[in-house]
């Protein structure tokens, strides 16, 4: 594929982006003789079934590309939406699904997704042919939650890196705090337990009486239960997880005996740009500890989708940066987040020192682009120009009309460069694409995502 894109980071050039590749490579399909129509669907045991078609070359002519394109496919659609049933249909469904299944296998190079989704959808990850997908339910289900702003209300976000609760009374906070932690590689779940109740109870004292109960958190929630986070990846002993981990929201909310709901922060996120910007068809990416991301639909409901984008592919060239957790190459966490900074600090010749954690290495960029540093905008430089490319990537798997990102590497004059990078490298590369790109002003970056947070639960 003949991919040059028009844009490069003075400090990252060898990005290849996803989406001007699979632009090359289906454009290719195209123009050559043979090729055909793939579907790749995603079945969850409720029987809904979220469809994608793309295209694939004809056999012989460029197999390492065409497995890369359906692969790399594939990993995006887990990711942002999620399915434990992946069944392919087309011509050369038969030699792809074979393939894929022995990648995504216990021992397989994707064996990191393989075991996630087992633990999300409480059965292995399975690989299937048909020549005709049926699709007996529709592929998202809409859950129309949030905007819920009557009464006294507890909101609370919890990141990799600080807690946040706020205390709202008919939708005006009269309280917020955000206090510093460290959950990530805590073995004990006392630590997480005792932080959050402390949050909770700080917020109450705030309000007279207390009505409802809504959270945001890093990890995948349903029913309140907690089915994998990356807040307690350090709680590594099954047995303890199962015990003290599971139910740990289902037990707050059985203690405080008043609606209580708990969302991934992602989706609270897109909630909070919705309420905000009072638009729908909206996507909310948080740039901090990960990349938290959610999606509220044209209709304006929340969706079950998991838009976990901290591990989709936006980039691909082979030797792409390395997640630590998943094993992967080229995943978004490594581009928009507090690591993708980390990684990207003595690109542009800023050395700091070994000892100094992530959220540190953060704050220091913040000080040196408010020192007007020349390196530190070439760090936000290149994080805009890889969102810029992503975005684009990723209006091929939303309905976007808007975008807002949130999160600490979005504070302070920053935020404003990522914007400006990105929405160049739209306007220039992909004009047919009408985006409003959005950062959150600093009441929505504090108060945002706890209000919105506060809104889940419904007092009726």
């Amino acid at each position: 594929m003949d991919v040059t894109p028009r844009h490069r980071s003075v400090i990252d050039p060898g990005l290849l982006p996803a989406a001007l590749w699979t632009r090359a490579y289906l454009r290719r399909c195209d123009t050559t003789a043979g090729s055909s129509d793939l579907t790749i669907a995603l079945r969850r045991a409720t029987g809904a079934t979220s469809l994608y078609q793309t295209q694939v070359l004809a056999p012989g002519i460029d197999d390492v590309a065409t497995y890369f394109h359906v692969e790399r496919t594939l990993k995006f659609l887990l990711w942002s939406r999620g399915g434990a049933e992946v069944l392919l249909s087309g011509a050369q469904a038969a030699p792809l699904c074979a393939k894929l299944q022995a990648d995504y296998a216990v021992r397989g190079p994707r064996a990191f997704d393989a075991d996630f989704f087992r633990k999300v959808f409480a059965r292995p990850l399975t690989f299937s042919t048909a020549p005709k997908i049926e699709t007996s339910a529709a592929g998202d289900a809409r859950l129309p939650r949030g905007r819920h702003l009557d009464g006294c209300r507890i909101g609370f976000d919890l990141g990799g890196s600080d807690r946040k609760c706020a205390a709202l009374i008919d939708g005006k906070v009269v309280f917020s705090e955000e206090v510093k932690w460290d959950p990530y590689f805590q073995t004990d779940p006392r630590y997480h337990l005792e932080g959050i109740r402390a949050s909770l109870a700080l917020a109450a004292r705030h309000l007279p009486r207390v009505d409802a109960i809504g959270g945001s958190a890093a990890g995948i929630y349903v029913d309140n239960q907690v089915r994998i986070a990356s807040l307690f990846r350090g709680v590594t002993d099954p047995q303890v997880f199962d015990a003290q981990v599971r139910n740990i929201f289902v037990d707050l909310a059985q203690e405080h005996a008043v609606p209580f709901e708990v969302l991934n922060d992602g989706d609270v996120t897109a909630l909070a740009a919705s309420m905000s910007l009072g638009r729908n068809a909206v996507l909310g990416v948080a740039m901090g500890t990960s990349v938290a991301a959610g999606y509220i639909d044209p209709a304006g409901d929340l969706t079950d989708r998991l838009s976990e984008l901290a591990f989709v592919p936006i980039d691909f060239r082979p030797d792409g940066p390395v997640d630590e957790w998943s094993g992967d190459r080229g995943c978004a966490v490594q581009y928009f987040s507090q690591q993708g900074v980390g990684r990207l600090l003595p690109l542009a010749g800023i050395i700091l020192p070994p000892s100094l954690k992530l959220p540190e290495q953060l704050e220091e960029l913040q000080r040196l682009m408010l020192a007007r540093d020349s390196r530190s905008r070439l760090v936000y430089e290149a994080i805009g120009i890889a969102f810029g490319y992503a975005i684009a990537h990723f209006a091929s798997f939303y309905e976007l009309d808007c975008l807002l990102i949130m999160g600490r590497v979005t504070s302070g004059p920053g935020g404003s460069v990522i914007i400006e990078q990105a929405n160049q490298v739209l306007q220039d590369e992909f004009p047919e694409l009408r985006i409003d790109l959005i950062v959150a002003d600093e009441k929505d970056r504090r108060h945002g995502q706890a209000i919105a947070a506060a809104s889940l639960p419904s007092l009726r």
